[in-house]
């Protein structure tokens, strides 16, 4: 139970880096350069998708599954995490009127929820494809040592 709050918590520090690069983005998309705010706020999550693939595979989920697995994986959450962002940004700016800003914070708390337990149990799962989390050299194993004369 520890180490899967310590796991939390990385992840919720790495998706903290990652919303700063996504409110960065949203932030000088919508003040500076007049887009709208759902636009600005999926291109600001695609960024900040990036930066997490990269901290989180390699700092929260110590994964050592291929890439080509693995980004397969993450795209397909972070495409589900991508639509939520659409849908509830959508909802909050548009259909409530909620000032773009409070309305990015409720739904990257909403949709932190779904990323951690989608890239835990299936992106960098180590138990979800054996075979495409063990490099090749690791899924083969050695022939038995026939008696060896010195």
């Amino acid at each position: 139970m520890i180490y899967l709050f310590r796991q939390f918590s990385s992840f919720v520090v790495v998706g903290f880096i990652a919303a700063c690069v996504q409110f960065a983005i949203l932030i000088g998309l919508v003040e500076w350069a007049g887009s709208p705010a759902v636009a600005a706020a999926l291109l600001g999550y695609a960024a900040g998708g990036m930066v997490s693939y990269n901290l989180n595979r390699r700092h929260v989920f110590q994964s050592n599954a291929p890439h080509q697995a693995a980004v397969v994986r993450f795209s397909l959450v972070a495409a589900v995490g991508f639509g939520l962002t659409y849908l509830f940004m959508s909802l909050l700016v548009n259909g409530a009127g909620v000032p773009y800003l409070l309305a990015q914070a409720a739904t990257t708390g909403t949709v932190i929820i779904w990323n951690f337990t989608a890239h835990k149990m299936w992106t960098f799962s180590p138990y979800g494809d054996a075979q495409s989390n063990l490099s090749p050299s690791r899924s083969r194993s050695r022939p038995p040592r026939e008696g060896r004369q010195r």
